[in-house]
């Protein structure tokens, strides 16, 4: 049984930026992958994901650096186009094609004690595969894929289907400040944790973007900052990035504030570059000291 099964798709990402525009690999469970391989193996991991011809030679350098991944066939790879204008908090993205869905006969063999569910569009994990999850271990959920779907090839937010019954079933629930406002019609971070953790959801984790993160578990908020980065090149990929030093850190019986500043960290490092993070836990904790 694994530590950690990361379950998500990964995609062909088209980055614009104001400095350059860049094709590479993307999704929760590539930035994820790549985040924890850059750390001491302490939490043992599996990567389950999907796609097309695209995401292949993906997976290869990901099996080459140790990750064990099952990667299943679809029709075509999910391809995001994801454009940032000055302030890197706010994107426009289209999404140019659209892999297959996951299967209960992929999900049922998977063990593992926390499943985290990188979705990215509403219709990538089946009700009953979350249900069926959560009987086996924990589950952890970026909330980002339920609330957009596709329609030709603009991205709209839609209101979370089987939102109620989701909730019931995870343990690790991340969203940042805009949707949490699709999920809990509230500006107030700390009103929107208390609803959903009277939802059944064990830890809240909220990022805040610049203004850093806040936490609810255990019945009490922590409130973690965001490290100041030296320079802001590419925000792709830094909430998966904060899932991953999260549950890296709580695995090991880290208490939420402590997971929460290292996760902070590893997105402070990895929003100085393009592609996921690749810095090592020296610099994290450099981050840290410097603040």
């Amino acid at each position: 049984m694994k530590d950690i099964c990361c379950i998500g798709h990964i995609t062909h990402d088209r980055i614009i930026t104001p400095q350059k525009t860049v094709d590479l690999a993307g999704g929760t469970s590539f930035y994820f992958a790549r985040g924890l391989s850059c750390l001491p193996p302490r939490v043992s991991f599996q990567l389950v994901t999907k796609g097309g011809q695209y995401i292949n030679d993906e997976v290869d350098r990901l099996r080459a650096i140790g990750v064990d991944v099952t990667a299943y066939p679809s029709t075509h790879t999910v391809f995001f186009e994801n454009k940032y204008g000055q302030n890197s908090d706010n994107r426009q993205q289209r999404v140019l094609a659209k892999a297959d869905a996951f299967t209960m006969e992929e999900i049922r063999p998977l063990q593992a004690k926390v499943f985290h569910l990188g979705s990215l569009l509403a219709d990538d994990f089946p009700l009953e595969a979350v249900r069926q999850l959560s009987t086996k271990g924990r589950v952890s959920i970026d909330v980002q894929g339920y609330l957009r779907e596709v329609r030709g090839e603009k991205v709209y937010p839609v209101a979370w289907k089987d939102k109620e019954q989701v909730l019931e079933c995870t343990d690790y629930l991340k969203l940042n400040e805009h949707e949490m406002e699709v999920v809990a019609s509230s500006r107030d971070p700390r009103t929107v944790a208390l609803e959903l953790a009277s939802q059944g959801v064990d830890e809240v984790i909220i990022t805040l973007g610049s203004y850093g993160s806040l936490i609810y578990a255990d019945g009490r908020f922590y409130e973690v900052p965001a490290y100041k980065p030296r320079e802001v090149v590419d925000a792709t990929g830094c909430g998966d990035t904060y899932s991953t030093g999260y549950l890296y850190m709580r695995l090991q019986g880290a208490a939420p504030d402590e997971a929460g500043r290292f996760a902070a960290a590893m997105c402070t490092l990895k929003l100085e570059h393009t592609g996921p993070f690749d810095a090592t836990m020296s610099d994290i904790r450099r981050v840290i000291r410097r603040s």
